[in-house]
């Protein structure tokens, strides 16, 4: 059986000097707005984020991210208020028995530095949290210094890649569920 749509993570939000946002659940139509925001990224931001030199978000790839399955995955977008421009997508994809996620974040090259990252991160902590999900981990590139220092942040903690030493595995206990190690 598949989860509804979770009406519950559409909400409001506030970032820098006022800027009105919306955070909500991917819909199947975001496909096109997913495509526009790795456009939107500066090349350097999308090689940080994919770990390899990408000119754009294949059609197909947008169409997988944007139809998931709320059971055991969540996206949250940030719109503006008006309209359905994403400006940033935290995700996470969780493992059969809710352990473990894996995150991932990507915010648009014009909206860095506004504390757009942070939103989305912890509105998904939050999800994840209501969804019983034991702990999240993700991957980064070590040089990848603004995404490091906003993960520390929130309060995940880097540990050397078991496989690959360009990258640090993030971690964050979510509840006694999930293992707390990478």
């Amino acid at each position: 059986m598949t989860r509804p749509y979770p009406t519950e993570f559409d909400r409001p939000a506030m970032i820098g000097a006022g800027a009105s946002l919306r955070i909500r659940p991917v819909r199947p139509e975001d496909e096109p707005g997913l495509v526009e925001l790795v456009a939107r990224m500066t090349p350097e931001d999308r090689r940080l984020r994919f770990f390899t030199q990408c000119k754009e978000l294949p059609h197909a790839l947008a169409a997988r991210f944007a139809r998931i399955d709320y059971d055991r995955e969540m996206a949250l977008l940030a719109t503006p208020m008006d309209d359905d421009t994403v400006l940033g997508v935290s995700r996470y994809a969780a493992d059969a028995d809710l352990r473990r996620a894996e995150f991932a974040l990507a915010v648009r090259s014009d909206w860095h530095h506004r504390g757009l990252g942070h939103l989305l991160m912890t509105r998904l902590i939050e999800a994840a949290k209501a969804r019983g999900i034991g702990a999240l981990y993700g991957d980064v590139l070590r040089e990848n210094a603004t995404m490091l220092d906003l993960c520390r942040e929130i309060g995940l903690t880097a540990t050397n890649h078991p496989d690959d030493p360009t990258l640090l595995r993030l971690t964050l206990g979510l509840s006694g569920r999930g293992e707390h190690r990478p």
